[in-house]
């Protein structure tokens, strides 16, 4: 009994209930554009929670063939770098890409999803997904869409109280002892190993065989195994990896901007055994007593101070045995005042020996982070050469609009940081650091701060508006702090520029070429202005200030307030740091181009504001205008930017796309869904 309660089932499904099956379902036509019947439209009311559905899947499918070219984990590699060494689509053939097959991810929930996040993995013949709100795990054909089998976890109330039920990114796939095993983390905080081929818990791991573990029992804080944690919210959006036969699970909790109370659940690193499920370490994401870094967390911060999370995906170095992982700012994104000091490791870079958990290096990118530049990119390892010399680096791309470059091994800065005197906080109980580190190499790839010469222009009279808008806040560079509403100065906050979105984000990203070291980064330019409202206002809170989101600022007659571009990709080769060029995020939009103060007025191409979605080939940048652009997939040239060539598809990409060689033939696989256009997977390939 829990609490009183009457007893009540385990949380942790029984893998021995049976399997359904189902009749395999028909091909669609290649080439049709038709939105009837998908392969992933299924009705889920007979599935038995907790165990695989299966479609009856072909024999011998899971063996890969001569003709394969994996795409093996969310970002292709162990590297996440994006990349594909594939040319059969090229410059000469792009525009001939057909749709191959359509799969719909919107129903595997209460309701349909206009939100999708995940990035398949295609291994041994086979495509691995996840999708809806209690990330549903699937296994999919990769020439025609069929569904091959289904698995998700029983409803319970840790999943409803997830703030991250339709965040799931993409699954991980071992082998042990020579049969394949797909990892997925849940809403809820669960861990669950199934069998690659049909989808069934795996015998032996977990508790009693049970095939999943609950890893909110490593967490070092007190819980109910039904309701979650006794204060705060852990949960997890990014999937694992597996190094070294030991799965490591990155983690998070509520978006921080919407957190009340200061104490919260540390977002801590986890360690288990991929045979068994046996838990093996824990790196605690905010240092306890005795620990490197604890110091960092003054006035005894370090016991009630939740987040530091790493929601981002995760990397490793699969020779030298080393995870790379990107934190998040402790609790409240915008007001530190109750966590006075640099906050390790907050908002950092941790390398990991992934067998046991212990720090091997670190370097924090942002110190007493309060402006919600929580790092949304896996690292990216490339080997380069600088100077003439071979060096193992790692690449971190950021919201604040920087490419933080280090020698991987000793996490060494390839290029000079410099540590700058930044603009201090005067609200009342906030600490801000002194100063901020700042790479000299690569140059900022977006605008930083913000400054009345780059306020919109378009006309006299636009522009005019804006400087009436802006004198309304407080502006400046980069890391000018939240600020409270002042009627002497006459503000109502401050704007602090990249915001909540960026710079870089999760939706885009970046994709880097090995062979070349050449870094392919999306941004936009965007802007945050933090209300910050007084604890006691608030029911609940305990923090002196709060606020109830990151905010925003309409510019004059709803355009944006700054210059163009909106959105961009910049192409930058880490070897030497130079930034080699930039284009714009797709064409105008049309709430831009058609506007009545704009008529006659040239603007010139502004670019899309939203992260562009891309993926590198070995000839080919290829890149969809993301959420709220365009539904077009493009090519360019990876050694210019100019535009090779471009189709119509679907609805615009929500995720960075993947690609993969199925039998000697390679496909692209496009994640899409808008308002309007539920969530599915679109595959294309050449006739």
């Amino acid at each position: 009994m829990l609490r009183g309660r009457p007893p009540r089932r385990s949380l942790i499904p029984n893998h021995s209930d049976q399997a359904m099956t189902q009749p395999r379902q028909r091909r669609r036509p290649e080439g049709s554009l038709s939105l009837g019947p998908l392969p992933g439209a299924l009705v889920l009311g007979t599935l038995l929670f907790g165990t695989a559905l299966l479609f009856s899947p072909t024999p011998g499918l899971a063996q890969a063939t001569d003709g394969d070219w994996e795409w093996s984990l969310w970002g292709g590699d162990a590297a996440s770098t994006r990349y594909a060494p594939l040319d059969q689509i090229n410059a000469g053939n792009f525009e001939s890409l057909q749709v191959a097959w359509r799969w719909q991810a919107a129903n595997f929930g209460p309701a349909p999803d206009f939100v999708y996040r995940a990035t398949p993995i295609y291994v041994k013949g086979r495509l691995y997904t996840v999708a809806g709100t209690r990330r549903t795990v699937a296994s999919i054909d990769p020439a025609t869409g069929e569904t091959l089998w289904i698995w998700r976890m029983p409803h319970n109330p840790r999943w409803e109280a997830s703030s991250r039920q339709n965040y799931g990114k993409s699954v991980v796939y071992e082998e042990v002892d020579g049969r394949g095993r797909i990892i997925v983390t849940t809403p809820g905080f669960f861990l669950a190993a199934l069998d690659a081929e049909t989808g069934r818990p795996i015998e032996g791991f977990g508790p009693d065989g049970t095939g999943v573990v609950d890893m909110l029992a490593y967490m070092g804080v007190p819980y109910d195994p039904w309701e979650g944690p006794e204060v705060g919210q852990i949960t997890t959006s990014s999937a694992p990896i597996v190094v070294d036969g030991v799965i490591v699970v990155p983690n998070t909790g509520e978006q921080g901007y919407y957190q009340i109370q200061k104490e919260d659940v540390p977002n801590h690193i986890l360690g288990f055994d991929v045979r068994t499920g046996q838990f093996l370490w824990r790196f605690n994401v905010i240092p306890r007593p005795g620990e490197f870094g604890h110091e960092t967390w003054e006035d005894g911060s370090w016991e009630y101070t939740g987040n530091v999370g790493s929601w981002a995906p995760i990397s490793a170095d699969m020779e030298r045995g080393i995870v790379y992982l990107v934190t998040k700012a402790g609790t409240n994104d915008y007001y530190g005042g109750h966590r006075p000091g640099d906050g390790l490791f907050g908002t950092s870079i941790l390398a990991l020996d992934a067998t046991s958990g212990e720090r091997i290096w670190h370097y924090q990118l942002v110190r007493h982070d309060i402006w919600n530049y929580d790092t949304p990119h896996a690292p990216q390892l490339v080997d380069l050469t600088v100077d003439g010399q071979e060096v193992p680096a790692v690449v971190v791309v950021t919201k604040q609009s920087f490419a933080y470059l280090f020698n991987r091994v000793t996490g060494e800065p390839i290029f000079p940081f410099e540590y700058r005197d930044v603009p201090q906080s005067d609200v009342p109980g906030e600490q801000t650091s002194p100063v901020q580190p700042f790479p000299t190499l690569p140059a900022a790839f977006e605008m930083q701060g913000l400054a009345e010469d780059d306020l919109v222009d378009f006309t006299p009279e636009l522009r005019a508006q804006a400087l009436e808008i802006v004198s309304n806040y407080r502006i400046g560079p980069l890391f000018t702090p939240p600020a409270l509403p002042d009627e002497d100065e006459g503000i109502i906050a401050s704007i602090h520029c990249p915001g909540a979105n960026g710079g870089a984000n999760i939706p885009g990203g970046a994709s880097v070429d090995p062979e070349t070291g050449i870094l392919y980064v999306a941004s936009i330019k965007g802007c945050s202005a933090p209300r910050l409202i007084p604890g006691e206002d608030v029911p609940g809170a305990d923090m002196r200030y709060v606020t109830n989101g990151p905010g925003g600022v309409t510019g004059p007659q709803g355009l944006p307030l700054w210059k163009p571009p909106y959105g961009r990709i910049t192409a930058i080769d880490l070897n030497t740091g130079e930034t080699l060029w930039w284009i714009p995020n797709g064409g105008t939009p049309e709430v831009i181009r058609d506007h009545p103060a704009l008529e006659g007025v040239d603007i010139g191409v502004t670019g899309q504001r939203g992260h562009a979605t891309t993926l590198a080939t070995r000839s080919l940048l290829i890149y969809g205008e993301g959420r709220g652009g365009e539904p077009l997939l493009r090519a360019v040239d990876k050694r210019t930017g100019e535009e090779l060539g471009q189709i119509g598809i679907p609805a615009p990409t929500s995720t960075a796309p993947m690609t993969f060689m199925h039998e000697g033939k390679q496909y692209i696989v496009l994640s899409l869904a808008r308002g309007g256009h539920p969530a599915e997977l679109v595959a294309l390939t050449l006739p």
